[in-house]
């Protein structure tokens, strides 16, 4: 069987701004900073963006920006992408599990993996990310078929997934015995870099 390779989640995702410390200054400016439009939704929105950890809904965006009802948040991104690469930042947002999160450009990754304070993604080994990949595309599937697939036992292989929470039980199976069955979680997602599964490579 061939498998699509998870060798390491795309470059682009491995490292969110939320994910790094902050030193935020709070105070007031002596004089108005008008020309930053510091109220303006778009302001706001990069605000939230900036300080998050992890993807964040249309709907939850908008009531942590306080945006006026009807605001559409995709075109508020859109307009953020756009100043962004006509200022050659080094992120961009980019919609990830079901949100949208300010992530550093893929071009810099290489360069991002020397710094200590980068949050280092978890290695997993190829038998795993076989297993994962299984998985992803036969989800829900239990055990059993996991392990007809691969032709080996995949049992402390889903242990791992499950630890690591890229992987979740989501039910039983009618079959005897009514086993678990497996399925992706949203920081699976979040570690390849996909908006759903529906985003899953076809080859």
């Amino acid at each position: 069987m061939s498998l699509h390779p998870f060798n390491s989640p795309r470059a682009s995702d491995l490292f969110p701004l939320g994910a790094f410390r902050y030193s935020i200054d709070l105070s007031l400016p002596e004089k108005s900073e008008a020309p930053l439009e510091r109220s303006s939704p778009l302001a706001k929105l990069e605000a939230v963006l900036f300080l998050s950890r992890e993807p964040l809904s249309s709907r939850r965006l908008s009531q942590y920006a306080e945006l006026p009802e009807g605001t559409k948040v995709k075109e508020l991104v859109r307009n953020l992408n756009r100043r962004y690469d006509e200022q050659r930042c080094s992120f961009r947002v980019v919609e990830v599990a079901g949100g949208f999160q300010l992530r550093t450009r893929p071009q810099l990754a290489v360069w991002l993996l020397r710094m200590h304070e980068v949050p280092q993604t978890a290695r997993l080994s190829q038998s795993a990310l076989e297993t994962l990949a299984i998985i992803a595309y036969r989800q829900p599937v239990h055990r059993a078929a996991i392990e007809r697939i691969r032709g080996v036992q995949c049992g402390e292989l889903i242990r791992q997934l499950l630890e690591r929470n890229l992987v979740k039980i989501v039910g039983r199976s009618e079959d005897l015995g009514r086993p678990f069955l497996y399925g992706t979680t949203k920081k699976f997602l979040e570690a390849f870099g996909l908006g759903s599964l529906r985003e899953l490579p076809t080859r």
